[in-house]
């Protein structure tokens, strides 16, 4: 039910931009090509009367009806009015509040229906340039859209839902051709969400609220219509393409969940963060962080009053290719966590007695390299390869940029580059030939070690033995306390640990 909630992303986002991605000079043009490009986006619109007054193309009762798998998405405008300006613009304005009608049948049959208010007083776009690249710049003082009346086979649920968007601003840059492009910026004051939900099967209750500030997103991309886009491989090899970002500041989160004698509550702070993606014939790429973290969580499952945790830094970073290619591309692998803490309380439960020290934690792996696919993963037919045997892609090299691990005292970083020879998988089995090391550098071990065994956690035979392969696989640092270094290196068809072959 509620993923049919945000199929009407789609239908507020063509109100705005498929009327403005589309102005011509005149307001009968804006609104003979409003009409078509829904028809081509597969909506169906229909008005109930068009008249002129004046400067101006008045609209009354406009309907716009989008349907998906499964459902149908409905919005009706009381008004809109296209304005000519007189000096080769058109403004574009609208009833301040319309509703959207949200029907749709579960994958377990059951009907459910949602309505949306969605509110937009002083909304204005100014569509200006030329039929071949038009700028539209919109404005409003907030946004909000607010879902209050939900039912599941005609049986109300008890729910509210409400999205605030403020200071809303940015415009639209389109480029006529096959495939159009497009550009666009947008600006908020700040956006908050609150959602109060009841479980008309167990009575649990849910209340959470968020927001952010200061967001900033920008696009570019290449866009077909509806029926190329149903099948992603032959968009992208016609020419589809998206890339963008978006920033925002500090932001909130609360939360609260109550069911039985069970209760949750949480709260969250956050100083900035950030969303990337792309998406093209020879990528796809999607990563995102977030900054000055600060996470307390409380509940009857905890033997604390409460458990806090914070980070001063996370980030993901995922890019690789996506089409069925000879030539390799390039892939990059980004996962970060940098100076995460427990508060002392949660580490009184693990370590009572202070043996360990208490120093933020942080892990990173980034890596990048090059490989290719011997499959299109965008086809239904090339996924379905991915289950058989045969290796689908194949890896031509491997950088491994930054290694990172700190914990308890003790530290482990490292670097490293490897080629790989595809044409041989039988040296190392079912694995393509590499040459190249990693070199690693490990402090604090054999404290760590010791740490450990006075704290029974491990014994010492194992500790023992711990100590023995630190003693065969790495090498002491002269001058130094306790610190190691071990470099693995592939060549000559073997592995080599600091000079001594193993394989």
């Amino acid at each position: 039910m509620f993923h049919a909630t945000f199929k009407g992303g789609p239908l507020l986002a063509a109100l705005l931009i498929s009327t403005a991605a589309h102005a011509e000079l005149t307001a009968d043009q804006v609104w003979t090509n409003w009409k078509a490009v829904s028809a081509a986006s597969g909506q169906t619109v229909t008005a109930a009367s068009e008249a002129r007054e004046g400067d101006t193309l008045a609209i009354k009762g406009l309907t716009i009806v989008s349907t998906f798998d499964g459902g149908s998405i409905n919005g009706t405008i009381e008004a809109v009015n296209f304005r000519e300006l007189g000096d080769g613009t058109v403004e574009v304005t609208m009833s301040p509040e319309y509703p959207v009608v949200v029907n749709s049948i579960e994958s377990d049959g059951r009907k459910s229906v949602i309505n949306v208010a969605v509110r937009q007083p002083d909304l204005k776009i100014i569509a200006s340039g030329s039929e071949a690249e038009t700028r539209y710049d919109f404005t409003a003082p907030f946004v909000k859209a607010v879902v209050s009346d939900v039912t599941v086979e005609e049986k109300p649920i008890e729910m509210t839902l409400e999205v605030d968007v403020t200071a809303l601003g940015g415009s639209y840059l389109v480029t006529a051709g096959t495939p159009k492009q497009l550009a666009s910026s947008i600006t908020a004051d700040s956006a908050a969400v609150t959602l109060a939900m009841t479980d008309p099967e167990t009575g649990g209750k849910i209340n959470m609220k968020g927001n952010v500030s200061d967001l900033v997103g920008n696009s570019t991309g290449n866009l077909l219509d509806t029926a190329m886009m149903a099948d992603m491989s032959q968009a992208l090899k016609a020419g589809f393409a998206t890339d963008g970002s978006l920033a925002y500041g500090a932001g909130t989160f609360e939360f609260d969940m109550a069911e039985a004698a069970d209760t949750t509550k949480g709260s969250a702070t956050i100083g900035s963060g950030n969303i990337v993606f792309a998406l093209d014939a020879d990528r796809l790429n999607y990563g995102g962080g977030s900054k000055d973290v600060e996470v307390t969580l409380s509940g009857a499952w905890s033997p604390l009053p409460s458990v806090a945790m914070s980070y001063g830094e996370a980030a993901f970073n995922l890019l690789m290719p996506v089409s069925k290619s000879d030539e390799p591309g390039d892939f990059a692998f980004l996962m970060k966590l940098v100076d995460f803490t427990l508060s002392d309380d949660v580490w009184s439960l693990l370590d009572p007695e202070k043996v360990l020290p208490r120093d933020p934690a942080t892990i990173v792996i980034d890596t990048g390299g090059k490989a290719n696919w011997g499959v299109d993963i965008m086809d239904p037919d090339g996924a379905e390869e991915l289950a058989d045997d045969t290796m689908p892609v194949q890896l031509h090299a491997l950088d491994v940029t930054n290694l990172t691990l700190k914990a308890a005292g003790a530290e482990v970083t490292g670097d490293g580059a490897f080629t790989f020879d595809n044409a041989d998988t039988t040296t190392f089995p079912g694995v393509p030939l590499p040459t190249g090391q990693l070199d690693l550098k490990i402090v604090g071990a054999n404290g760590l070690v010791d740490k450990l065994v006075q704290m029974g956690l491990l014994p010492e035979d194992q500790a023992m033995s711990a100590r023995m392969m630190m003693g065969l696989f790495a090498n002491a640092v002269e001058g130094s306390d306790d610190t190691l270094t071990s470099t693995l290196e592939f060549k000559e068809k073997g592995l080599f640990v600091n000079g001594q072959r193993l394989q």
